[in-house]
């Protein structure tokens, strides 16, 4: 397990950023009047690992800090991470 913490914490990077992006254009076609990102997309990638990225993006742009579905939601993903790194980490002492 060692040897993947590099490549985990490379993952979590890249769908955080990826996640923060999605965010500012999801914003960005609000303003616009554009068609928007789905929040399943936006869901599926905090899931996946954007997270941090994800509340990064809520925080800089504004975005989906009111609606209280979509914030339940986020709650529930982001316990679920760490609920499994506390496991991961901590599982056997």
């Amino acid at each position: 397990m060692q040897q993947a913490w590099p490549y985990i914490a490379g993952w979590y990077v890249l769908a955080s950023g990826f996640a923060f992006a999605l965010f500012g254009w999801d914003k960005r076609s609000a303003r616009l009047g554009h068609r928007r990102v789905s929040e399943r997309t936006l869901h599926t990638v905090e899931l996946l690992g954007g997270w941090p990225g994800a509340l990064a993006g809520s925080r800089l742009f504004r975005h989906k800090t009111q609606k209280t579905s979509y914030r339940i939601v986020f709650g529930l993903i982001v316990a679920a991470h760490v609920a499994l790194w506390g496991y991961v980490l901590f599982k056997g002492r």
